[in-house]
């Protein structure tokens, strides 16, 4: 175990990143009353779930196959050649509706909400005050006067109700019994088409696509999204508490000719698509500049979303826009994309691995997201590494294309015990998503 380290400049963060190095920790998890189990948890631990982490504070299934028995890898080869089922009941499903429903969203979101038709779902993100990420859901548009926010892993139930407690919007702010599966991999089109027959023409949803259908005799609402960058679809049951077994039951069984295979949420699979995972590769203190979401932010100017309404954290955010456009460092690190020597990294990382410069020297970067890309048979990565005020052609920052450094991986990854490998920054996907609308602005 290292010492903490100090060297890596997170001075414009009031909590930095803890960076102790402190490797595989092995503890039991406590299963107890005060962290929730979703509708689904019972038919995850009749799927073989092995093993859980907490999300939104709820218990979250992330592994199903041993490592004896070839572990996440193995699951990486069915979402790839077959069809997958996640439970991503961690994904809190927050209702605002009522009149004032788009006002609403529209203020606390740094999209244009006007713009997302009923029965369509977009990836937004919410800013504070200070620019920093407070969460990036799926957002739905279920009707004109409704909207849920499928959440990433922060607390935004309790912030939107704080935003309106002075009742401003005419609107109601709470969770629903709404949980989510996604179905993803090459065959999910076909199953799916199993699931619902002839109530939708799974052919023709587009990408963030919505449809009311039942699944197993019970009421749901699918979209066409995914956490996977393959193609996929996420089916959200209502009355989940109710209801549960019914769907997951209904999806196991057309599955089967499909070869479906229930499995955590496939990290794997999320970095080589270059998506991003709350509170690993960005949290309340990143601005979405830093971390690649500077296409979600609605500023005024030719190129740019023409949002000329209020939104919470733009007065911030366009501050920093312009900083940026005048060759200024508003933030002291970015997000990049590398690739990286060492044995195949296969499984989740325990800590935030170091990152040096080329030369040696003090770390001054850390990695987020680290595994193995199979067919490009080499690691990838997303990390932090010093900003160093590199735009692209649409004027947002990103990473400086061909930057070497140093990655300090463990011993278990590394080719030699104790030293550093060679990485190199490159864009980002390392490999093109199924949904087009991952990383750029998407018009109705």
């Amino acid at each position: 175990m290292i010492k903490h380290v100090t060297s890596v400049d997170q001075s414009d963060r009031r909590v930095p990143y803890n960076l102790r190095q402190s490797g595989p920790t092995p503890v039991q998890m406590l299963i107890s009353t005060r962290v929730r189990k979703s509708p689904y948890w019972h038919l995850s631990m009749q799927a073989g779930c092995w093993r859980a982490t907490v999300y939104n504070r709820v218990y979250h299934p992330r592994g199903y196959v041993k490592p004896e028995d070839g572990g996440a890898m193995v699951e990486y080869e069915a979402i790839m050649n077959h069809v997958t089922m996640w439970n991503v009941a961690v994904e809190r499903q927050i209702m605002v509706k009522g009149p004032d429903a788009e006002a609403f969203t529209d203020y606390v979101i740094t999209r244009d909400a006007t713009k997302i038709s009923p029965m369509r779902a977009r990836y937004v993100i919410l800013c504070n005050s200070m620019g920093g990420v407070l969460n990036d859901p799926i957002l739905l548009r279920i009707a004109k006067d409704e909207f849920w926010f499928s959440l990433s892993d922060s607390d935004i139930g309790l912030y939107l109700q704080g935003v309106n407690h002075d009742k401003k919007f005419d609107v109601v702010i709470d969770e629903i019994d709404v949980s989510p599966v996604q179905i993803q991999g090459p065959k999910a089109h076909a199953l799916m088409k199993d699931l619902v027959g002839d109530q939708v023409d799974i052919d023709a949803m587009p990408f963030y696509g919505l449809a009311e259908v039942k699944v197993g005799g019970r009421e749901c609402v699918i979209s066409q999204t995914g956490f996977s960058g393959a193609a996929g679809f996420e089916i959200y049951l209502r009355n989940s508490t109710l209801y549960a077994d019914d769907m997951w039951n209904a999806v196991l069984d057309a599955g089967k000719k499909h070869n479906l295979m229930v499995i955590a949420p496939a990290h794997h699979r999320r970095i080589q698509a270059g998506i991003l995972s709350w509170g690993q590769d960005m949290d309340n203190q990143h601005n979405p500049f830093q971390c690649n979401l500077g296409y979600q932010v609605s500023l005024s100017g030719k190129g740019e979303w023409n949002k000329t309404a209020n939104y919470v954290g733009k007065e911030v955010l366009e501050k920093m826009k312009a900083e940026l456009k005048a060759g200024n460092k508003p933030y002291k690190l970015q997000l990049v994309g590398m690739v990286l020597g060492g044995k195949p990294i296969e499984e989740y990382a325990p800590d935030f691995w170091l990152v040096s410069p080329e030369g040696g020297g003090d770390p001054c970067g850390y990695i987020t997201s680290p595994w193995y890309h199979p067919e490009q048979k080499r690691n990838i990565a997303m990390g932090y590494v010093p900003f160093e005020g590199t735009l692209n052609a649409n004027g947002f920052p990103i990473g400086k294309i061909g930057q070497k450094f140093k990655v300090h991986l463990p011993d278990m990854y590394a080719d030699t015990p104790g030293t550093p490998v060679d990485a190199e920054v490159v864009s980002i996907p390392f490999t093109e998503s199924h949904n087009p609308n991952t990383r750029e602005v998407t018009k109705d």
